[in-house]
């Protein structure tokens, strides 16, 4: 579901659908839009799970200020889905704990 005529901004633009793939699996989304935006669109709540108890989290805030919301994206991990734009083919993983650099550093979390 996605809000198509908002109440104080008015009519939304019309985006070009692309498609995503989250955790191997095809999902439709418009370009532009936030990944988190598209995910919920889509019935997906669970982004990551935490580090220390293995715990869900998905959207909190939205505006990009806490770590809710954070995956993995195109291989690099705690990418803020709030605030980032969705590009076509874009591959989204869920991440488990603080996430793996491509290169096997080891991220920390904010």
């Amino acid at each position: 579901m996605r809000v198509k005529d908002h109440p104080i901004l008015g009519p939304q633009p019309v985006l070009k659908e692309v498609k995503i793939t989250m955790d191997g699996k095809e999902i439709k989304a418009f370009e532009g839009e936030m990944i988190a935006s598209a995910l919920t669109a889509a019935g997906i709540k669970v982004f990551r799970y935490t580090s220390k108890n293995s715990e869900p989290r998905g959207v909190f805030c939205a505006i990009g200020r806490c770590t809710d919301c954070v995956m993995i994206v195109n291989g690099t991990p705690n990418v803020r889905t709030c605030v980032t734009p969705v590009e076509n083919d874009m591959v989204i993983n869920t991440q488990k704990g603080l996430g793996q650099w491509k290169d096997g550093g080891k991220p920390h979390e904010n």
